[in-house]
Formats: C-alpha cells, sequence, structure tokens
C-alpha cells in the first residue's frame, strides 16, 4: 500500500485539531492509515516505528507539519492528502469568514503570546499548544506577563517544566501540565473535560482521566465541582517534587467555595506523596486521597479511597450531600463455554486501565497491561493480550496513523474484533468518554461492532459478556443517557462507573478470589 506524504513548513496547528482532520481523512475510501503530526524527533521516531517515515520526512523540522496517509492506491492517497489541506485551510479560515459573515472585520489570531495579551490586557491565563521544543518558551512568556499556563504541549523536557514550575511558584501563579489533559476553573471547562455543575468539592489531580472520572461521578451524585487543576503526570515525580500539586492544593484551602478536596494521581514518589499528605493536614479540609493502585493511611482529616467511585461518593458524603449510592447490582453470570477463562479491557483512558489492573489485582485475578501497575507483568506485545489483560489504547503504539482513541474509535474497533473472536475470552470491558473534543457518538461508533462480536460469538456456541461504562454527563454534547441507551440496546452491560465495570468483570469472569468484591 503506497504511503504520501505533504510536508507544511512552519504551520502549527494544536494536537486535538489535527486529530480531528485525521478522523475525517480515515473515513476515506480505501485509507487505512492517516496522521497529521509536527515534525519533532519524537514525532518522527513513532513514525519510523510504524514504518510511516519515508525519506522525504527525514529532514523535516519541529516547526513543519507533516500529513502521511497509508492507502490502497496512488490515486486514493492523493486524495487524501488534498482533501487533508483542504480541511486544513478551512479551519484556519473559519473564524475570519464568521466575523466578517457579521458584518465586522475579520478577526486574525495573534501569532505571539505579547498580541494575545494585548487584545486581551484582562487575560489571567493562557493555554499552550504548541511543539514540546517550544512550549517552555512560550510559557516563560506568559509568566512573565502575569499569567497562569495550562500547558497542553507534551516532550517538554523536565529540566525546563521544573524551571517554569519553580518560577511560577514564586509569582505566585500555576503552570498546569505539561501535557495537561484537563481542568475546569471557575467553571470553565480546558482541554478534555465534561460539563458539570458547579459545587463544594475542589478536585486535584495528576492525571486527565481520573479528573474528567471524578468531576463526572460528583455530578452524577448531585453534587459539583468549584474547580478541578490538573498538574501534569511527571508532577509526582522525585524531579519536580509535586511543585503544582501542593500548589494547587494550597490554593483549593483558601478557596471559600471548596468544602472538601479530592486527589487523585498515579502512584506518586515516596517523597511526594508525603509531602502532599503533610500539606493536606496542613489545610484542614476533609480531603479524599486516591493513589491508583498504592495504599494511603487514613489520618484525622484524610480519607483514602481505592478507586475514582469510592472516591467520588466519600468526598460528596463529606460535602454533606446524599448518602453513598448502591453498588450496582451483579448480573446473572452467562454460561460460558469451558474455554473461557479471560477478561481483556479495551481502554481509551490511561486511568480507567490503571484502575481496572489496581482492582483486579486486589480481588487476585492479575493482569497484564501495555501500560502495567506492576512493572512485571508488561505485555511483550502491546497488539497480542495475554490471559486477564488491560489495554490503553491510548499510548503512543496505538496512535501512530490514526487520532486518540476517544477521537477515533477505529482501533477499538479493531481491537475489539479480534478479542471477541479469541475462544479463551470470556469478558470483554469498554469505557465510553464524553464530553468536549471527545468523539460526538462514541456509542454510536462501536454499536455496531459490539453487535457483530456477540454474534459471531453466539454462532460458535459462545456467550460473550461486554461490560461498558459511560464517563459524562446529561449536559455534555453527547448527552450520557442516549450514549447509556446505545449500548444497552446493542446488548452491553452498562455500569454506573469504571470502578463497577471492571469489579464486575472480576465477578463474572469466576476467576475472582472466594469473597472477594
Amino acid at each position: 500500500m503506497p504511503v504520501a506524504t505533504v510536508t507544511k513548513s512552519n504551520l502549527y496547528k494544536d494536537s486535538v485539531a489535527l486529530m480531528r482532520v485525521a478522523d475525517r481523512i480515515l473515513a476515506l475510501p480505501g485509507v487505512s492509515r492517516a496522521t497529521l503530526v509536527m515534525g519533532t524527533p519524537a514525532n518522527k521516531g513513532i513514525l519510523a516505528d510504524a514504518g510511516l517515515l519515508v525519506p522525504g520526512l527525514s529532514g523535516a523540522g519541529p516547526t513543519d507539519l507533516l500529513i502521511v496517509v497509508d492507502a490502497a492506491s496512488a490515486d486514493e492517497a492523493a486524495f487524501a492528502l488534498s482533501e487533508a489541506e483542504r480541511l486544513l485551510s478551512q479551519a484556519s479560515s473559519e473564524g475570519g469568514a464568521g466575523a466578517a459573515a457579521a458584518g465586522a472585520e475579520p478577526m486574525h489570531a495573534p501569532r505571539s503570546i505579547a498580541q494575545g495579551i494585548a487584545r486581551t490586557p484582562d487575560c489571567g491565563l493562557v493555554q499552550i499548544c504548541v511543539p514540546g521544543a517550544y512550549a517552555g518558551a512560550e510559557a516563560m512568556k506568559a509568566l512573565r506577563n502575569g499569567c497562569h499556563v495550562f500547558l497542553f504541549s507534551d516532550n517538554v523536557p523536565l529540566a525546563e517544566e521544573r524551571a517554569l514550575k519553580l518560577l511560577a511558584a514564586r509569582k505566585g501563579l500555576l503552570v498546569m501540565g505539561p501535557d495537561c489533559g484537563t481542568a475546569i476553573l471557575n467553571g470553565v471547562p480546558l482541554g478534555f473535560a465534561n460539563a458539570v455543575r458547579r459545587g463544594p468539592v475542589g478536585l486535584v489531580g495528576a492525571s486527565g482521566t481520573g479528573l474528567q472520572a471524578l468531576s463526572v461521578q460528583i455530578d452524577l451524585l448531585g453534587s459539583g465541582v468549584s474547580h478541578a487543576i490538573g498538574t501534569g503526570s511527571r508532577d509526582v515525580s522525585d524531579d519536580i517534587g509535586g511543585i503544582t500539586m501542593l500548589q494547587a492544593l494550597e490554593l483549593l484551602g483558601r478557596d471559600q467555595a471548596t468544602q472538601v478536596i479530592a486527589l487523585v494521581a498515579k502512584p506518586p514518589s515516596a517523597g511526594v506523596a508525603e509531602k502532599v499528605l503533610a500539606s493536606l493536614l496542613a489545610i484542614g479540609k476533609p480531603a479524599v486521597v486516591l493513589f491508583i493502585g498504592q495504599a494511603v493511611s487514613a489520618q484525622s482529616n484524610i480519607h483514602p479511597a481505592a478507586s475514582l467511585q469510592e472516591a467520588a461518593l466519600k468526598a460528596v458524603e463529606l460535602a454533606g450531600g446524599a448518602p453513598a449510592a448502591e453498588k450496582d447490582r451483579m448480573p446473572m453470570r452467562p454460561t460460558f463455554v469451558a474455554s473461557q477463562k479471560y477478561i481483556r479491557g479495551i481502554y481509551s483512558g490511561g486511568t480507567f486501565c490503571l484502575e481496572a489492573q489496581s482492582i483486579w489485582r486486589s480481588m487476585g485475578v492479575p493482569s497484564w497491561s501495555n501500560a502495567p501497575i506492576d512493572p512485571g507483568r508488561k505485555l511483550i506485545d502491546s497488539k497480542v493480550s495475554a490471559e486477564h489483560s488491560a489495554i490503553d489504547l491510548g499510548e503512543d503504539e496505538f496512535t501512530v496513523g490514526r487520532p486518540h482513541p476517544m477521537i477515533d474509535p477505529g482501533a477499538r474497533i479493531e481491537r475489539l474484533r479480534r478479542e471477541a473472536a479469541d475462544r479463551a475470552v470470556a469478558i470483554i470491558v469498554l469505557d465510553v468518554v464524553l464530553g468536549y473534543g471527545a468523539h460526538p457518538d462514541p456509542a454510536g461508533a462501536l454499536v455496531p461492532a459490539i453487535r457483530e462480536a456477540r454474534l459471531a460469538a453466539a454462532r460458535e456456541g459462545r456467550a460473550l459478556a461486554i461490560l461498558a461504562f459511560v464517563c459524562g454527563t446529561e449536559q455534555d454534547p453527547q448527552k450520557r443517557s442516549d450514549q447509556v441507551a446505545k449500548l444497552r440496546d446493542a446488548g452491553a452491560l452498562v455500569f454506573g462507573s469504571s470502578s463497577e465495570a471492571a469489579r464486575m468483570a472480576a465477578l463474572l469472569s469466576g476467576a475472582a478470589a472466594p469473597n472477594a468484591g
């Protein structure tokens, strides 16, 4: 299959915009892979691993946009490239065209931090989505102009991250990131976030999907969020020392609208965990702490949680909300044939993948993963599951040639079909993530594959249980109840949270230890 490319010199587009264009290109006839990335060394390395770094791309620089298409024929590849360029051009011109249609002068986007601040002198926050090699310098400009920073960019050198955060701390500013995917500040969503009501619970997270899940569960329980502050996952390493997390906790401690603090993070270093817990003790407000897969001891105002669902329930209760909701009822266990033993979790959210592994481990069901919570249980080949497995499809090896699975369901559909065809598989677990930036109808995109998988198993005399949960609210663009209805209509068992879906998978599989769950 021919690989065709175009290099657009000195043209930058943020990653979400590029993923949306790639999603459109993948729908064209004959196109099997399509990717639009900046020509950074890291991105070129990923393209090389996928066999997509053709000779003409080797000399591209980090400010160059690379469009790469793998199609069935040269004509189909050429058409796909032209369509990608058209979509990029259309996206660039939409803002000015709208203003002109309204009778106003076209508003051209500012081309620098200085221009943006000059146009909006009361600006308090700058969102940065530029290649990692340049993100640090832009963030420094924002800080020097007295603005907080939401740093969506990744591949920012560790030393730069530390320097930015130390400067921000001295100036009383926040640097959320690098690679910060989610935040909600004063009710305004940034990055991948959900439409949730305002309320008394303040969130801090070194985990984008974790923040989404907590904010959604709190909303579903009838409470709300004052602020949700992302830190970037490296913030809780010894190299950074939890600088942003400690600042965020201090801010929420002073915030009168925040009655309860809830914190979620992938396992932090021991030193950072100690500092975070000491900070919460000093603040004194009720605090719920979830370090996924890592135990936390209860202390005066500190309430440990073992799952995202438990963290949300405790936070709402501490804020004076409704009593804890009942767990989802145990459905009737399907009659699996003797060969069916294993669970396969196919996740678009990395935190959901980690949480599932943690829950299964606690229930005596060890699992394998491409992003393992236990280093010794890493899959040899991410594309081939082993025994019980939890797969994070948001990892680099799955996003070359296609957008993130929260935007493009293609990789998940392919994996679902392969896992369903495996006669050793009894249960498949899926997450469906809603919100700003996500696929406009993720459940609808999965439904044909769910039906096909269940029918194929039935024809072979096998039962196949497909468990799902929806991370989203009624106010999200995709509307939670609509998504749940589509999944149930396709025969999926839908649970109220990621935690319950993982727990039920272990129980239904029959692999859980006696008395587990």
